[in-house]
This record gives structure tokens, C-alpha cells and sequence, in this order.
């Protein structure tokens, strides 16, 4: 990571992690035994941390602070959007990130009339670092997939 360099432009980040993804699906797809080793650089790299900010500060759980009290949605002001993936990049670089328990809220169950369930509520910097994480990962493992395999995948046909 460079840290001379200003926080890349959400457009052009987008664009290279694209660029980027589509040579790692590739790479696996062409041969499925391929072991990746140096998938730690890209989690931290700029360009990632900022595609997972955007989609960790623009989803329907944004508002949601956890034991951080940070709710992604609240950083509005360009230093602090620029600030805090800066600031997890370099713990994942330096190696010294780790991660937060979750804040857990009792929800009513649907269909369940005065029955509830847990959820989590991740940290703010674990969300970026969950959704770099998954930057990374999907398209190696989406090449292992059965084309006719819909479940749980990203913009799933059978749900639309």
C-alpha cells in the first residue's frame, strides 16, 4: 500500500477490483487445483477497502452501530470516509487487526408470533474487512460452482 498516494476514486477502484476479479475467477477456473498464496495483499490493498466501504456504508445495516459504536452510514464527511479504510488497511498490513465481538439484539421471529432470535452486529471495521474479504474470495470459489447452482449467490436469478 502506498501511502503517498491519495485514496483512490470509487469509480476507478471499482473498475481495477473488477479487472482484478475477473483474472482470479479465470485463474481458477482454468485450473481448478490451483492453490492462491498471496491473497493477503489485496484484502488491504486501497482499491478493495474501497469498493467494501461503499457497499458496507450504502446496505440496509449501515445505520446499525456494533460494540464500536460506529454506524458506517454515519460517516459522511470525506476525511472520515477516506480515514477509517485507510486506517483498517494499514492494521491488516501491519498485521495487527483484530477483530471485535459482536453487538447481539434480540429481534422478533417472523412468522412467530412472541418468539425471538439472536443477531449479530458486527464492528464497523469488520464489516470492511468481511466485505474485502469477500471482494476476494467469490470469485475463486464462484468458478467451482455449477452454473445451475443458485443458492446464496450474489444477484440470484431465482429471487429476482
Amino acid at each position: 500500500m502506498n501511502t503517498g498516494e491519495p485514496w483512490p476514486a470509487p469509480f476507478w477502484a471499482e473498475r481495477r477490483v473488477r479487472r482484478i476479479q475477473a483474472k482470479l475467477h479465470l485463474w481458477a477456473a482454468n485450473d481448478p487445483g490451483r492453490r492462491f498464496d498471496d491473497l493477503y495483499n489485496l484484502i488491504h490493498h486501497p482499491d478493495f477497502l474501497t469498493v467494501a466501504w461503499a457497499r458496507v456504508s450504502g446496505n440496509k445495516g449501515a445505520r446499525s452501530p456494533g460494540v464500536d459504536r460506529v454506524a458506517p452510514a454515519a460517516t459522511g464527511g470525506k476525511t472520515e470516509v477516506t480515514a477509517f479504510p485507510n486506517d483498517t488497511g494499514e492494521q491488516l498490513k501491519a498485521r495487527t487487526f483484530t477483530p471485535l465481538p459482536v453487538r447481539e439484539r434480540m429481534i422478533p421471529k417472523a412468522g412467530s408470533p412472541g418468539k425471538f432470535r439472536r443477531l449479530g452486529i458486527a464492528s464497523a471495521m469488520d464489516r470492511l474487512v468481511q466485505a474485502a474479504l469477500a471482494l476476494v474470495l467469490e470469485p475463486i470459489f464462484e468458478a467451482d460452482l455449477q452454473p445451475v447452482s443458485y443458492g446464496f449467490r450474489p444477484r440470484d436469478p431465482a429471487r429476482s
